[in-house]
């Protein structure tokens, strides 16, 4: 029996030997090779800025919480999808605003643009677009309604790496955008999250946020390798010290030089990760309609590349299984697999005080029933994808 598993991470030898050079000079804090990493990752995806966080999280939590320096209110409102991991939605409460959801696309898994403009009210500040499994949320059309409504539009790109929306890769396509470095996406810092903008003062923002709202958090101190600020400033006038003055509540979520020097080796091989990823996907994708009776799967159109993040799988509403049938099923030949998310309003106790009822969110909730989804990552071959669509055809044909 093969073995089929979710996910897997690549470490290469360049990063052991980062990593090995910053344990033995001892400097492992947030440093060069931090610099090093987010100057990359900005060119890759075509940003004139990377501020490096600690997690996906803290990625999506900063880059809202620049909107208070330009007069957003705490409890001023961000609109998100439904269907997201949980982090969408904790991210929004984190960074001082509520949460206003709206329902996804079944077909694409994403926000329906269609119910964006409804959940505009006038303490809305921000739609948070999500590029769900690494399928390009529709960004013309959220773009035009954030300009019309003068709203700022943040990308939570977790899983979108490698994605491209129309000619433009996804972390260029809006404001800012926040990626997620966690273990299991294509370019990986172990744990790690990272926003990108064009905006330099968005970014200068964004690196006091990361280290407690300090007052001086600019690129030019932050590329000080013995501490976070440069020399010349570590006083101001009045004698104070800058290192312990801040300008707004701030958070403690730095990327360190070993995790750093994980993604700075993940870069290197960047390429070659993302087409067999993409070549798994894609190879999955051209053959699942023949389930199309009983199971169904998102696809790629002409105007985009998907992210490889992963293959959601959708049940249809009347099958004669159960999702854990399903997944029973795939585990005991070998496949690994996870639930689709869920419904953040309505399937996650942690977001039941905002007074939603189920029902109120039906696409949403029914993939947070429905849906799972399995690993197409760099480990696989085209066979292994295959073995996994046999899986699936042996199980159905039991019914």
């Amino acid at each position: 029996m093969k073995r089929i598993p979710f996910g897997t991470i690549t470490i290469t030898d360049t990063a052991r030997k980062l990593a090995m050079n910053a344990l033995e000079t001892g400097r492992i804090s947030s440093g060069k090779l931090v610099r090093e990493f987010e100057d990359r990752f900005a060119s890759l995806v075509g940003a004139k800025e990377a501020v490096a966080v600690s997690t996906g999280t803290d990625a999506d939590i900063l880059a809202l919480a620049v909107l208070h320096d330009f007069g957003a209110k705490r409890g001023d409102e961000v609109i998100i999808p439904s269907l997201s991991f949980v982090a969408t939605g904790n991210a929004v409460l984190h960074a001082g605003f509520t949460p206003v959801f709206v329902d996804v696309e079944l077909e694409t898994l994403n926000i329906n643009p269609a119910g964006i403009e409804a959940a505009i009210t006038p303490k809305t500040r921000a739609i948070m677009p999500v590029h769900l499994m690494g399928k390009p949320a529709e960004m013309d059309t959220i773009n035009e309604i954030a300009k019309k409504h003068g709203l700022v539009v943040v990308e939570d790109a977790a899983e979108a790496h490698g994605a491209i929306y129309k000619g433009k890769p996804a972390g260029s396509l809006a404001d800012m955008a926040a990626f997620s470095t966690y273990v299991a996406h294509i370019i990986t810092t172990g744990e790690g999250g990272v926003v990108t903008t064009d905006r330099e003062d968005y970014a200068d923002i964004l690196r006091s946020l990361r280290s407690h709202g300090r007052t001086c958090s600019c690129k030019s101190c932050a590329l000080n390798t013995a501490s976070a600020y440069c020399a010349k400033r570590f006083r101001g006038e009045g004698g104070e010290d800058i290192r312990f003055t801040f300008d707004r509540i701030g958070y403690s979520c730095k990327m360190n030089e070993l995790e750093a020097a994980i993604g700075i080796g993940a870069l290197e091989v960047y390429g070659e990760i993302l087409k067999k990823r993409h070549d798994n996907l894609i190879y999955v994708l051209d053959r699942f309609e023949k389930f199309g009776e009983f199971l169904f799967t998102i696809k790629e159109e002409a105007h985009e590349t998907i992210g490889p993040h992963a293959v959601p799988v959708l049940m249809r509403e009347k099958v004669p299984f159960t999702r854990a049938q399903l997944t029973d099923y795939l585990e005991k030949n070998g496949v690994e697999t996870r639930t689709l998310f869920a419904s953040m309003p309505t399937q996650c106790a942690g977001f039941y005080h905002l007074g939603h009822k189920k029902g109120d969110f039906p696409n949403a909730e029914y993939a947070g029933t429905r849906g799972i989804h399995f690993g197409v990552h760099q480990d696989l071959e085209l066979s292994d994808m295959q073995y996994v669509l046999d899986v699936i055809e042996n199980f159905l044909k039991g019914f």
